[in-house]
């Protein structure tokens, strides 16, 4: 689902449905999009769910951590901590993260599906040290704009956010929050239908992709305003604490 919610983003970016789009114009002219339709080409061949061909779970190799349970002893740092990301347990996220490192970031979304909640939501970073009113709002704004633009998307259920200062910083958005200080979150499909007769699948979650730009556009003037701009946001885009219960 994260591959089809990539290629609907990117034939409303590259014009591949032969529609003028002044919404993808406009995009195209405000962000240097960067995207990578599947992070895990090799696991996702070989049937896993979670981990690449070396076993790693990548969306626990984006910074050093607490080491997991049967890590490999070469990959154990001098302090005990577990190295990450290594050319030889993570090379995807090892190149990718070094090719931010010289692009740097504004906005960011990591693409998932979750097998519990049956909505799509967006994880924050909300357990980062550089969580505050500023990325609070951003994220409100962000998701407020895509549920007007698209009816499949929702703010108000999401995984329990973290508490102030104890996310865990190896996970790949909070990762990025943290390292370029910017609006990052995981976005979740869901395996679980959302309608009995109507489930969640490639089309929508196609379309779910080709409605970001609307979002992006909204929160773009935000992305990197130093002045306390969240004074002045409606009160429609205002943040929202999602919880897991429904």
């Amino acid at each position: 689902m994260a591959s089809a919610y990539a290629e609907g983003l990117l034939t409303r970016l590259l014009g591949l449905d032969d529609k003028w789009d002044t919404v993808a114009e406009k995009a195209k002219e405000l962000f240097t999009f960067h995207i990578v339709p599947n992070i895990n080409p090799d696991g996702s061949a070989s049937g896993y769910l979670r981990t690449n061909a070396a076993g790693s779970n990548l969306n626990r190799e984006w910074a050093p951590s607490p080491a997991p349970e049967n890590f490999d002893c070469c990959d154990e740092t001098s302090d005990g901590t577990y190295d990450a990301p290594t050319l030889r347990r993570s090379p995807e996220v090892y190149h990718l993260l070094r090719q931010m490192d010289k692009t740097s970031c504004d906005a960011f979304l990591d693409i998932h599906g979750d097998e519990e909640l049956p909505f799509n939501f967006l994880a924050g970073s909300q357990g980062m040290s550089n969580w505050g009113k500023r990325l609070e709002a951003l994220h409100g704004s962000f998701l407020a704009s895509y549920e007007r633009t698209n009816s499949d998307m929702q703010g108000k259920v999401s995984y329990d956010p973290d508490k102030p200062n104890e996310g865990m910083k190896h996970i790949c958005s909070n990762q990025i929050a943290l390292r370029f200080d910017c609006f990052a979150g995981t976005l979740e499909m869901p395996f679980k239908d959302i309608e009995e007769k109507k489930g969640w699948g490639p089309a929508r979650a196609t379309m779910l992709g080709a409605t970001v730009l609307e979002p992006l556009i909204h929160i773009w003037p935000y992305l990197r305003d130093e002045k306390e701009f969240w004074k002045d946001l409606p009160r429609e885009d205002a943040y929202v604490v999602p919880s897991s219960k429904y």
